[in-house]
């Protein structure tokens, strides 16, 4: 049976990125599934939101290295 990959934390590292003027701070990065959870905020609306690790900016993936 395969084991399952840990998430890794990224809220202390503190990754945010702004995309489409909408501001984005990855809190985790789950690599069984490789997608990250991410606050969203838009005009002072926080949302928490899955999306997968692929539509994150080329700079955010090579600071967060899945590997």
């Amino acid at each position: 049976m395969a084991r399952k990959k840990q998430t890794h934390d990224l809220s202390k590292k503190n990754v945010e990125y702004i995309q489409d003027n909408i501001f984005y701070k990855v809190l985790r990065f789950n690599p069984s599934n490789m997608t990250v959870d991410v606050i969203k905020i838009e005009k002072n609306e926080k949302t928490n939101i899955e999306m997968p690790f692929a539509h994150l900016p080329k700079a955010v993936k090579k600071s967060i290295k899945p590997n």
